[in-house]
């Protein structure tokens, strides 16, 4: 299964977010939205990620006055991305070895959506569901034939 499968099944709505823009509202639109990421745009460019990681480790190293921080403060710069013909297995690799559990999915510089652990995790079912119906239905359909010889 390819990247640009796994945003189909997932839907392509994106969440991006200023550097400039105030900690505070960007985790109310994380809230708003129910999203574990937003993807950081400078000038049409991807600069970086911030998550629920980024946000936490702000929230512990500046206390109260976290909110007041912005996202450049605190995101992930330069994170690693798929592209949308990177096979899932891959991808997998790349989210478990980089400790990143949302990857933005770019083609050149064009933005396709981000794919989480979640929406991994989620392909990974609906394949093996498909896969075992199918199996189900060769097993089901076989020719009594061939089991009389």
């Amino acid at each position: 299964m390819l990247v640009s499968e796994i945003l189909a099944i997932k839907g392509k709505v994106l969440y991006t977010v200023a550097p400039g823009t105030v900690l505070a509202e960007a985790v109310s639109v994380m809230s708003e939205q129910d999203v574990g990421s937003l993807v950081v745009f400078d000038h049409g460019r991807m600069v970086g990620m911030l998550t629920f990681r980024e946000v936490l480790k702000a929230l512990t190293s500046a206390g109260a006055g976290w909110g007041a921080l912005t996202v450049s403060d605190v995101m992930l710069r330069e994170p690693r991305s798929a592209g949308p013909d990177m096979e899932m297995d891959e991808l997998r690799r790349v989210m478990v070895d980089d400790h990143q559990r949302y990857l933005p999915v770019m083609d050149g510089t064009t933005l396709m959506g981000v794919v989480s652990f979640h929406d991994v995790a989620k392909a990974v079912l609906e394949e093996q569901s498909f896969e075992n119906k199918m199996l189900k239905n060769y097993i089901r359909n076989w020719p009594a034939e061939a089991d009389d010889e």
